[in-house]
């Protein structure tokens, strides 16, 4: 098996690890162990620091994976890790003398409606360093063809670290803000022993001779800032926002909601680790046809997986939310909304890597730039009017303005649409299943309730889809599942 595969395979196991453990943290251990501000705190502090970040590391990790390969000559990929290792310090450094003048100022703003926020700003500046550094070391162990490791730490050791402290704090052994410190700390503790790691597989040799394509590199880098600060962004501005409006807690509530939505996306993520360098290569050799062949498929295959998952969650929410505590319940239309922009994004198939790999990427990361400011506009408008359902209709607004623009997009430049009669027999097949299950009671323990309207969807769903064969990849997998159930004599 090549490096490349057992990686590949090892990484995955790895990421599913991470979301499990991510799991049993956000929906039994904070939600039972924290309070619901303290857990609404931890979030504001994540979200702050996540959306600082990109900021902080210059673009620094995608730069350092995209310029190293071209340097041939020891003495300039010396000149160029030593640059990578000292680039960030040129944000880093005012940003930390900023905050430290303006402390008083950041505290007033992050705090002026919740109280709690003004004892921990520092945390949020700390966990932005630490996660920056650790981004760049991981880039370096990349480099050099050492991934899993630095995976195992991204995606295990810092939640792991939390069910921990959380077990803790449950036995009263810590105290909260002790807990909060301990958070901070697992994240430069992380950072450090990435740096060892990453050290170890080529120690640097310090030389502060410039690259001959520097203009180039700050260029690049400063264009990841512009698209790693818009994702990030994106990713966490609405529970940031939240903080801005409404009483703490609510970013707990909202957190839950949301963790309970992506887990639609997760076989999303999967398959674009494999799309991706196939459209790649498709776009390189102009093959247009067979492009347009695989933006459909992916798209018919994401779809009929992300409306699935759709309808196992929305179907089994009240069921799901039984064992969370009741101030939570409130999440159930959160987690519809939510869900509804993941299914979007799950439609558009490959849409991205088609985005990404040509050309247009420039116009991409723009296009971000304006889903951002859209989102940041349309919270500011319904967070304080609708509070948490606000936020949520917020981003399905802006991302369902996002995703038509990009479908048009690849339509007028490429001629592609992956839409045919399939996705609609699809949508509608997921309409009257639901419409079904939703009448029909399930008057058993919500655990059992859940496992047999589960395994009742999941059939019919599958049975309807192979019996019209409306997605070639899933037919193919029934088919496989089959053979190794009765194998041909």
């Amino acid at each position: 098996m090549g490096i490349v595969k057992k990686q590949a395979i090892s990484n995955t196991i790895v990421t599913y690890i991470g979301f499990a453990l991510g799991a049993i943290n956000v929906m039994f251990l904070y939600t039972n162990f924290l309070t619901d501000e303290y857990f609404g705190l931890v979030q504001v502090i994540f979200s702050s620091a996540s959306v600082i970040m990109p900021i902080m590391a210059f673009g620094v990790p995608n730069t350092l994976v995209k310029f190293y390969s071209s340097f041939s000559k020891k003495k300039e990929q010396e000149g160029f890790l030593t640059l990578m290792l000292f680039l960030p310090l040129v944000l880093i450094i005012p940003i930390g003398v900023l905050s430290y003048v303006a402390n008083d100022l950041i505290a007033d703003f992050l705090s002026k409606k919740n109280e709690l926020v003004r004892n921990y700003v520092w945390y949020i500046f700390f966990m932005a360093l630490a996660i920056t550094y650790f981004e760049i070391f991981f880039a370096w162990g990349k480099i050099h063809m050492k991934s899993t490791f630095g995976n195992f730490l991204k995606e295990v050791f810092c939640r792991l670290g939390a069910t921990i402290f959380l077990g803790l704090l449950y036995f009263k052994c810590i105290t909260v803000d002790t807990f909060l410190l301990l958070l901070v700390g697992v994240n430069i503790l992380r950072m450090v022993v990435m740096k060892i790691y990453a050290f170890r597989l080529r120690m640097p040799a310090i030389n502060f001779t410039i690259p001959q394509n520097m203009k180039e590199i700050v260029s690049y880098s400063g264009l990841i800032i512009l698209g790693g600060s818009t994702a990030m962004l994106l990713l966490d501005v609405d529970k940031i926002m939240i903080n801005q409006y409404i009483k703490i807690e609510n970013v707990a509530y909202y957190t839950v909601a949301g963790f309970m939505a992506s887990v639609i996306a997760v076989p999303s993520r999967a398959m674009h680790q494999i799309t991706y360098p196939l459209t790649a290569e498709l776009l390189n050799s102009k093959n247009f046809g067979e492009l347009d062949k695989l933006y459909k498929k992916s798209s018919l295959t994401l779809f009929s997986i992300a409306g699935l998952l759709f309808l196992l969650l929305i179907l089994n929410l009240e069921d799901i939310y039984y064992f969370l505590p009741e101030s939570y319940a409130a999440g159930f239309i959160i987690v519809l909304w939510l869900g509804m922009i993941k299914v979007y994004d799950a439609l558009l198939g490959n849409n991205n890597s088609i985005l990404y790999n040509s050309n247009y990427y420039k116009t991409v990361l723009f296009l971000g730039v304006f889903l951002a400011i859209l989102i940041i506009l349309f919270n500011l408008w319904l967070i304080p009017k609708y509070g948490l359902i606000g936020a949520a209709i917020a981003s399905f607004i802006a991302f369902f303005i996002y995703n038509t623009i990009k479908l048009f997009f690849v339509k007028k430049k490429f001629n592609m649409n992956p839409l045919s009669k399939k996705t609609f027999l699809i949508f509608s097949i997921l309409i009257g299943l639901g419409a079904f299950f939703y009448f029909i009671p399930f008057p058993f323990h919500p655990i059992l309730a859940i496992l047999v309207k589960s395994v009742l969807l999941v059939f019919i769903y599958l049975g309807i889809l192979y019996k019209f064969n409306v997605s070639e990849d899933i037919t193919e997998l029934i088919n496989q599942f089959l053979k190794k159930i009765y194998p041909s004599k």
